[in-house]
């Protein structure tokens, strides 16, 4: 299987649950790797027959932006789902990273990998 990737998208979110971090908006970096089969689209050349990062990207500022988790691995979670809800991928691994949050680390977070169907 192929993957289609979008690296370190930035989103400014309500995110934490400490209350000072519930007043304030934080960057979050997503990296998203998604399972999508590129034969058809390479044989035909045809942006139509593609995964859309851009529209994936799209939905998923618009969603990270609207939300207000107070953990990360929530988050995390929805996304993951959201994305295999919507867009015709079999597999999503994510990582969402939360620059800042340690002192002396550069960002702390989580990675997830999500399927469509349940695996045995």
């Amino acid at each position: 299987m192929d993957t289609v990737f979008i690296e370190q998208l930035e989103i400014e979110a309500l995110i934490g649950i400490y209350d000072w971090e519930r007043r304030i908006r934080q960057p979050l970096w997503f990296d998203i790797e998604m399972d999508f089969d590129n034969r058809v689209p390479a044989a035909s050349d045809d942006i139509a027959h593609t995964l859309d990062y851009k529209a994936v990207s799209k939905r998923v500022m618009a969603y990270v932006g609207a939300s207000s988790f107070g953990l990360v691995e929530t988050l995390a979670e929805r996304v993951a789902e959201l994305v295999l809800s919507e867009f015709p991928v079999s597999r999503v691994r994510l990582k969402l990273s939360k620059p800042g949050a340690v002192r002396g680390a550069r960002a702390v977070g989580v990675r997830i990998e999500r399927w469509r169907e349940a695996r045995a």
